[in-house]
């Protein structure tokens, strides 16, 4: 009879340790991504963006305030700067990689032109010219083969064929487009307006306006959207809030509160990555902020902040590689990037 008592004590002890083991594991699967700040790498001065390469060899940067642009490679860290035609007039705002022309691109506000260089090489290809005024954000179609660059002056996003780099037409919009996602098989494309505080969606055939989201006082900035595209994501500024928005219906359906001054925005997996620069220097934006920036990470599912790190000042640029492996972020006043490994490495 003990020996019976005994055996089930045991058989209980083994069943219980193999539960136990069993939502370990599964509560191992299900963490969220932890950043470990692998390195700090110097750059030029007001790095804006930051953009993996598609094969995650390199990490481009736009400067805002210097000659050109830089790529530094992600295994030596080696820094490359490159002078695009006008460099002298500095204003490099946003960068894009089209993986299937083996393209890259870069926009400069200060003179209405994007500049297009052969990837990976970054050789000098060709310049297009927006014929709007200070050309930010640049998305990519690549069913209809076209580039849309938001003009945050002239209050127009130009459609550009790629392979003539003409301008097909021009969607007047709200004020101060900047981030813009083409959806609906790129039937339709989303420009968010920094001022004003509209999200606005346009035919890209007919450039006409379909629906727009208004939220009041309002400072939209950038948009990401999921792979089905059922829901996009959304910072706004001046609530230093991030906002869900249903596509189907195109209405905000959720909102949560972030650190101030939220700017670029990542998917990862269930998650999303944020960038927030803090807030404004009292004397004047454009100086250092009397806190830095932080980086947060948001649970979709449950739509709760589950993790924050410290950044540098002004953390303005944010970019995830293909492989869901490393984080990059970009330090707009301390003229520097920060490089971050993510675990458990997730792919979008």
């Amino acid at each position: 009879m003990a020996g019976i008592k005994k055996r089930t004590i045991f058989s209980l002890s083994v069943l219980l340790c193999a539960l136990s083991f069993a939502a370990g594991e599964n509560a191992e699967s299900q963490d969220f991504p932890i950043l470990t700040k692998l390195r700090t790498v110097p750059c030029g001065k007001q790095p804006k963006q930051v953009v993996f390469s598609p094969d995650g060899s390199c990490i481009a940067l736009p400067l805002l305030d210097d000659t050109g642009f830089q790529i530094v490679r992600t295994g030596d860290q080696k820094v490359r700067t490159i002078y695009p035609p006008r460099s002298a007039q500095k204003g490099f705002a946003e960068a894009l990689f089209v993986a299937e022309k083996n393209a890259f691109f870069i926009s400069q506000m200060t003179t209405g032109y994007i500049y297009e260089y052969a990837w990976p090489e970054f050789t000098y290809r060709r310049e297009i010219k927006t014929h709007g005024v200070w050309p930010k954000f640049i998305s990519w179609s690549r069913e209809k083969n076209m580039l849309a660059v938001s003009n945050w002056v002239s209050n127009t996003v130009s459609l550009i064929d790629y392979e003539t780099g003409n301008l097909l037409r021009t969607l007047k919009t709200g004020r101060e487009p900047r981030g813009t996602a083409f959806t609906s098989g790129d039937a339709t494309l989303i420009v968010l307006c920094f001022g004003g505080g509209t999200i606005q969606k346009f035919d890209t055939e007919s450039g006409w306006l379909i629906q727009t989201i208004e939220k009041e006082k309002g400072a939209m900035r950038h948009i990401v959207i999921n792979a089905d595209e059922t829901k996009a994501y959304v910072s706004d500024m001046y609530h230093r809030s991030v906002y869900e928005i249903d596509l189907i219906k195109f209405t905000l359906t959720r909102s949560i509160r972030v650190f101030s001054n939220p700017n670029t925005i990542a998917l990862y997996g269930s998650c999303l990555f944020v960038s927030s620069r803090g807030p404004n220097n009292p004397e004047d934006y454009t100086k250092r902020s009397p806190v830095n920036g932080r980086l947060s990470v948001i649970d979709i599912d449950s739509w709760k902040i589950v993790q924050e790190t410290e950044g540098g000042n002004q953390p303005t640029g944010l970019g995830i590689s293909n492989d869901g492996a490393y984080l990059c972020s970009s330090n707009f006043q301390d003229a520097n990037i920060e490089v971050y490994r993510i675990r458990p490495p997730s792919r979008f």
